[in-house]
């Protein structure tokens, strides 16, 4: 089956996710992709991906022939090449029109722009699941039908509800947490996840709400604490996704079980585990079936390093990060993969200097992966540090 992904704000990222999922990616526009599916994906579990829609045979009137009475909410985006501002809005008035005539009582969601906004369709309902409401996408002579639409909301309850923050450690988006994770591959449901900095538990609650394991390790003890809090409270306040189960051994923390459909059938303490451990000499517990993680970032910054301050970074930053990675190499299968996040500097030409690890990765025996080459940078305009990503497999 054909579908189509609407790209994040940083496609070539959102890109790389999928083809790491997914078969047969193709980018038809900046922000388009399509792909092949066996199974119908799951928007909620794709970081890079605003909406998701499915390939129709016919056109979107074909289709609503067989709506249910009733009042239909209908909404037209238009991603052909030079779609006048109004293409999206007159193509709705026409389904409308032919609509009525047929008994149904049709309402159009109006957009400033050819295209329908994420937050527009999400709040109006246009995410699929409701047979009365539907978003279509139109690119050129093909119509997609609109199955998923990005949860903002939801990310951003996540993200500023939870109990433990720390502005200081660097706020990862739990966005790019499901990306990190995913551009490991696709992972049998269960999965041990290995974040070795964990920080506040980013990565560790976005591999639960996933359906894998999760296993944390920070070298400060004030990190896990907060981690453990967190992934309590995600615990007890996402009753629909994970459900509080008692650990072994007077296990205070408890695990998280995402259920029988998502899980291997192991200790439900296996689901949730954090500790202290410092990444460049940690001696982890196997298994470790994927490893993804946000590494030491450096110092934060309110304005670009002058030339003495980078590369005193660089180096701090560099014998963390290849510390950590000779520490796990040793540790890991063979096939096993690892994406980090690792930082890059903001210059005053408005460029990133990237740290230059690349050659020293290599001898470890990691892959390293041909995006990983070509740069693949998580920032916001004009933030100091951005996110380097890197994704390797241990051969």
């Amino acid at each position: 089956m054909e579908y189509l992904s609407i790209l994040g704000r940083e496609p070539t990222i959102s890109l790389a996710e999928l083809d790491s999922l997914f078969s047969g990616v193709h980018q038809i526009a900046p922000s388009l992709a399509t792909f092949s599916s066996p199974t119908t994906p799951d928007i909620g579990r794709l970081g890079g991906s605003l909406k998701l829609a499915v390939k129709l045979s016919s056109s979107p009137l074909d289709y609503l022939r067989s709506a249910p009475a009733g009042k239909l909410t209908i909404g037209i985006s238009d991603y052909s090449h030079g779609a006048p501002t109004k293409s999206a809005l007159l193509t709705a008035m026409k389904l409308k029109k032919i609509l009525t005539r047929h008994d149904h009582s049709v309402r159009i969601i109006e957009g400033k722009s050819p295209v329908l906004s994420t937050a527009t369709s999400l709040h109006n309902g246009l995410s699929g699941k409701n047979p009365k409401k539907h978003e279509f996408i139109k690119v050129d002579n093909a119509w997609y039908r609109v199955i998923g639409v990005q949860d903002i909301d939801a990310y951003s309850r996540r993200d500023q509800a939870r109990p433990a923050r720390d502005a200081r450690v660097g706020m990862l988006p739990p966005k790019l947490a499901q990306i990190l994770i995913n551009l490991c591959g696709p992972l049998p449901s269960g999965s041990r996840i290995l974040d070795p900095f964990c920080g506040t538990g980013v990565v560790l609650q976005e591999a639960l709400l996933m359906g894998y394991r999760a296993y944390g390790t920070d070298i400060n003890p004030h990190m896990i604490e907060y981690t453990k809090r967190n992934l309590e409270w995600l615990v007890a306040n996402n009753l629909n996704n994970c459900r509080r189960v008692t650990g072994v051994e007077g296990d205070p923390h408890g695990a998280c079980d995402m259920g029988e459909e998502n899980t291997r059938q192991d200790p439900p303490s296996n689901n949730f585990e954090v500790s202290n451990g410092d990444a460049t000499s940690h001696t982890w517990t196997p298994p470790i079936d994927a490893v993804a993680c946000e590494c030491f970032l450096g110092q934060p910054m309110s304005q670009p390093p002058s030339s003495i301050k980078l590369k005193s970074e660089m180096q701090e930053c560099s014998r963390i990060i290849l510390g950590f990675l000779r520490n796990l190499a040793p540790q890991i299968p063979s096939g096993t993969p690892v994406t980090l996040a690792i930082p890059a500097w903001l210059r005053i030409d408005g460029t990133y200097s990237r740290l230059q690890i690349l050659d020293e990765i290599t001898p470890m025996r990691y892959n390293v992966s041909n995006k990983t080459v070509s740069g693949l940078l998580y920032f916001r305009e004009g933030q100091i540090v951005a996110r380097d990503i890197i994704i390797l497999r241990k051969n």
